[in-house]
């Protein structure tokens, strides 16, 4: 199918081409991670990413923060940290006999949280009703963080020695787990040269308030319905698979996906249709996302592990089980 389309309005395409310069102007390849990034911000989730050190991860969610004016956090989790090092605490004066409260480091637009699963679930679970409520509780009062918010966690997939595994409502918060892999030779070439010349920084391109127009702009983005009826198809094959051809799955899935994959694909195909300059979302937009969307979200069973198995070949025979809607859109039908 064509991706030949109506382009979004000039003034939408001309900040989002500027927000993606400047971050690209320090930030050397890492093309699909930078797309999944600007894809989360747009469609207001969150994102859950793994790779090993040094691949740039915080340099590019810091550098966008940059571009866009936006307040940028960072959180190294730690197996000592506490949830008030999170979402802060109240404090007592003594001069004045009285409490103030003191706002933790999740007040931000872009908050990292580093090496998140290093931290007990107590902590973790800290960040479930900011990430879905957008909002703290401290001593029974209620604060809002700014918008747009995003959380980013890392996670290092080497080192398992102290470690604690994420609880299953919190990794379903995460819009998308990404996968984060090595620069090519020539990219890392080009890193190696920038990082020993001249330090080169991003300009402020945007506002925050732009931002959440753009967030505002890919939530009017058109998805036909079929399109919604495929990404619940494919959720639905990930928790009963006999229901769509795949009966020898079955065994190898303890858990599937929840209603928010249906959610986060649709809110995800819009976001990257708008960030490829349409005005509506086509299939393809949505089977670049599949495999990030479902995951985390899909529970090997132990035959599945003992099967050397992994989510992603699983949610690859799923994707090629359900195909893609084949009828044209309603745009397409206007045109013709």
């Amino acid at each position: 199918m064509s991706t030949e389309t109506e382009p979004t309005s000039a003034s939408t395409a001309e900040l989002m081409e500027q927000i993606l310069y400047q971050v690209k102007r320090v930030v050397v390849g890492q093309d699909r991670f930078l797309e999944r990034v600007m894809v989360a911000v747009l469609a207001g989730g969150h994102l859950l990413v793994e790779g090993v050190p040094g691949l740039a991860k915080t340099l590019t969610v810091k550098t966008l923060a940059d571009a866009v004016r936006g307040r940028f956090k960072r959180i190294q989790f730690t197996p000592d940290l506490v949830p008030a090092d999170l979402i802060g605490t109240r404090i007592y004066n003594q001069k004045t006999g009285e409490f103030s409260t003191s706002l933790g480091p999740v007040f931000a637009n872009l908050l990292l949280a580093d090496e998140i699963n290093r931290a007990p679930a107590k902590v973790q679970s800290a960040l479930l009703e900011v990430m879905q409520e957008r909002q703290v509780t401290i001593a029974g009062e209620s604060h809002k963080v700014p918008r747009p918010f995003l959380v980013m966690a890392t996670q290092n997939p080497i080192e398992t020695e102290g470690t604690y595994p994420l609880p299953e409502a919190q990794v379903d918060r995460f819009m998308m787990k990404v996968l984060v892999d090595y620069p090519t030779d020539e990219e890392e070439f080009v890193i190696v040269e920038r990082v020993i010349g001249a330090p080169v920084e991003a300009s402020p391109v945007a506002t925050t308030d732009q931002l959440a127009a753009l967030q505002a702009e890919a939530r009017l983005v058109y998805v036909d319905p079929s399109l919604i009826q495929y990404a619940v198809r494919l959720v639905s094959a990930t928790r009963t698979p006999e229901r769509h051809g795949l009966k020898d799955m079955r065994r190898f899935i303890t858990f599937g996906a929840s209603p928010r994959a249906s959610i986060n694909l649709t809110e995800g195909a819009r976001a990257l249709a708008l960030l490829r300059g349409r005005s509506y979302a086509l299939p393809e937009d949505m089977t670049a996302l599949v495999p990030d969307v479902l995951r985390h979200r899909v529970t090997l069973s132990y035959e599945g592990l003992s099967e050397g198995l992994t989510p992603d070949g699983l949610i690859d025979k799923i994707m090629r089980a359900v195909p893609a809607p084949a009828k044209p859109l309603e745009h397409e039908k206007l045109v013709a």
